[in-house]
């Protein structure tokens, strides 16, 4: 009997391990590709990502609303958040409130993250609490104005895993969680215009790479990637290459969608197309 027991309880916190490894390596997936989290929470040297200071604080961004650097993220207790609970990472996530209830700055796009599956949630959180605790200060942030945090259309409540049956609600999930619609819709008036020109394109970015503007990724066929084949946009998006060969810049996040799955830029791809034209 007594050896029963020890086996029973043996096998279930292998079972319990096994689940929780399966966790993180979903989050890791979704944190190190559509996401792209390290794309301002790394620091940037002359050859991308400085690998061995993941997540130790990256961008900076000095504009009318804010002046502010990419949070330290690892689990570093004094200038990570490593005294963090997991509930305090979601409602971060969720929300865009910090733990002490102030709002963070709207570049982190949190307004996109409502739509993130209750499982998702979970392996992003329990990933993020396996990054290696790196001591680094980032510069406090200035707060100019008060934050206007928008939400993005159908990213008000959390998708279910059986929404990812359908190639374009999945697609849609992933363009979401990925903040595409950030990057690739100008601004009117201080906030994105998403009902009006969503995915046109033609934000500017300052940054180490010089400055790059955001393209048009509507379906139009002559200013968008409407006569793109599929081949030529998923090059685009994992190996920063358009149609014409011409190499995109960053703030882009092509090596990290280099990584994702094929089902997934599939998917990706396919919600893309439907896209309304912007010209």
């Amino acid at each position: 009997m007594v050896l029963r027991l020890i086996v029973a309880v043996v096998a279930l916190a292998a079972g319990l391990a096994q689940a929780q490894s399966t966790l993180v390596s979903r989050g890791d997936y979704l944190v190190n590709t559509i996401m792209t989290c390290g794309n301002c929470h790394t620091p940037k040297g002359p050859e991308g990502d400085i690998k061995d200071r993941a997540f130790s604080g990256g961008l900076s961004w000095d504009e009318p609303p804010f002046k502010v650097t990419a949070s330290n993220i690892t689990q570093d207790k004094g200038t990570g958040i490593g005294k963090w609970s997991a509930a305090d990472i979601r409602k971060l996530l969720r929300t865009g409130l910090r733990p002490n209830g102030l709002a963070i700055a709207t570049v982190m796009p949190t307004g996109f993250y409502g739509i993130i599956t209750e499982h998702d949630m979970d392996a992003i959180v329990a990933y993020v609490r396996t990054i290696k605790p790196i001591r680094n200060k980032v510069a406090d942030p200035i707060y100019k104005m008060a934050q206007v945090r928008q939400i993005f259309p159908g990213a008000e409540k959390p998708y279910t895993e059986g929404m990812f049956k359908d190639p374009l609600k999945h697609g849609f999930y992933l363009a979401t969680i990925g903040h595409c619609m950030e990057c690739h819709t100008p601004m009117v008036k201080g906030l994105r215009d998403w009902a009006g020109n969503s995915g046109r394109g033609g934000f500017e970015f300052p940054g180490p790479w010089g400055v790059s503007v955001s393209r048009n990724i509507t379906s139009s066929k002559t200013a968008g990637i409407g006569a793109w084949t599929d081949a030529q946009i998923k090059h685009a998006i994992t190996a920063g290459i358009d149609k014409d060969g011409n190499h995109l810049k960053p703030p882009m996040g092509f090596p990290y969608y280099a990584h994702m799955t094929d089902g997934d830029l599939n998917d990706l791809v396919a919600w893309l197309r439907t896209v309304p034209a912007r010209e």
